[in-house]
């Protein structure tokens, strides 16, 4: 059986997408070349209709078949351990429940952002995309418990993403605490050699032969406008329509769309202090079982940010943003093209 060794597993927007990419580039680590399969976020197939624009399109993106999912991993020299990144799972219980079943002993790498900047990101992703009608952060937050009654996609689920705590505390019931290692992603961002360094320990590898983080996913953050408005309600429309055809078909017709509104884009933009407050009320009571199970102080998250905003600076020139879910254009092990800020 060609499963994997080892799973990072979150959290989405935390640079899981970057990380993927630096793993890659250690040989005696292979990583899949299908950066997110989701293939623990169901049994059997995944919903074909979706509650929120574009979810259809994602759940097309499951590498849902065990032979498929397997397959993934056929290329691996021997010796190597094998990996692959769905940062759903660290949020997911079922998904965790899962993994137990299946690969017991697996090792699973978790990376913590503030979850309010984490939030910030992901609404900044989906509304940069066009997805996300809402073009104020906190009113997106405000509008999350409806959006979940209605079935929208784990992607859409801001704040309780970030509820580290809920999601260790399971996650640690169900396998030994030395199967998991827990980052913070300032660590990864400000000191990436020994954020990868400890990662290679904690596998059992080689330190010292990978020492880069790249800028992969970074998150644009077009401005306000009428015209991103016009076009982002013809992209949800495109979306929309695209759930009625096949495959990737549906995808083709937003991604135009997509460049045009990340044309000169800006980094993504700071929080007030105000806003920070706003969001914190959905997350700061699930810090102090957090600081419980990971003996970690999250005090700073309750606090202003020294910085808030993107942390990586511009999105490279020529790249867009992610696409998971689909092999990776320049060569097995590589994530397309997507720091996850």
């Amino acid at each position: 059986m060609a499963l994997p060794d080892f799973l990072v597993i979150g959290a989405p927007k935390a640079g899981t997408t970057a990380l993927h990419t630096a793993l890659a580039g250690h040989p005696e680590l292979f990583m899949s070349p299908v950066k997110e399969p989701k293939f623990f976020l169901t049994d059997g197939p995944p919903p074909r209709r979706g509650g929120g624009p574009g979810d259809v399109q994602t759940y097309r993106e499951h590498i849902w078949r065990r032979e498929d999912y397997e397959a993934l991993f056929d290329a691996a020299p021997p010796g190597a351990l094998r990996g692959e990144s769905t940062p759903f799972y660290l949020y997911d219980r079922q998904a965790q429940r899962r993994i137990r079943a299946l690969i017991p002993a697996v090792r699973m790498i978790a990376i913590l952002r503030d979850p309010v900047e984490r939030a910030h990101s992901n609404w900044t992703h989906l509304w940069s995309a066009g997805l996300d009608p809402i073009g104020d952060f906190p009113a997106a937050c405000a509008a999350e418990d409806r959006r979940v009654e209605e079935g929208w996609a784990l992607f859409w689920h801001y704040t309780r993403l970030g509820r580290y705590g809920e999601q260790l505390d399971h996650l640690l019931h169900l396998f030994p605490r030395e199967q998991a290692f827990i980052l913070r992603y300032r660590d990864l961002v400000d000191s990436p050699g020994p954020s990868l360094d400890g990662i290679c320990g904690f596998l059992g590898v080689q330190p010292g032969i990978v020492s880069e983080v790249p800028r992969e996913n970074v998150t644009a953050h077009p401005e306000r406008s009428p015209s991103h408005r016009a076009v982002s309600g013809v992209l949800r429309a495109a979306a929309g329509a695209g759930r009625h055809l096949p495959g990737t078909a549906g995808t083709a017709l937003t991604q135009p769309l997509e460049r045009f509104l990340h044309r000169d884009a800006r980094p993504r933009q700071p929080l007030t202090w105000e806003q920070r407050q706003q969001v914190l009320a959905y997350v700061e009571d699930d810090f102090r079982l957090l600081e419980k199970v990971t003996e970690a102080d999250c005090a700073d998250w309750q606090q202003p940010r020294d910085r808030s905003g993107g942390l990586v600076g511009s999105r490279p020139e020529g790249q867009a943003q992610a696409r998971n879910g689909q092999p990776a254009a320049s060569g097995a092990g590589e994530a397309p093209g997507g720091q996850g800020d």
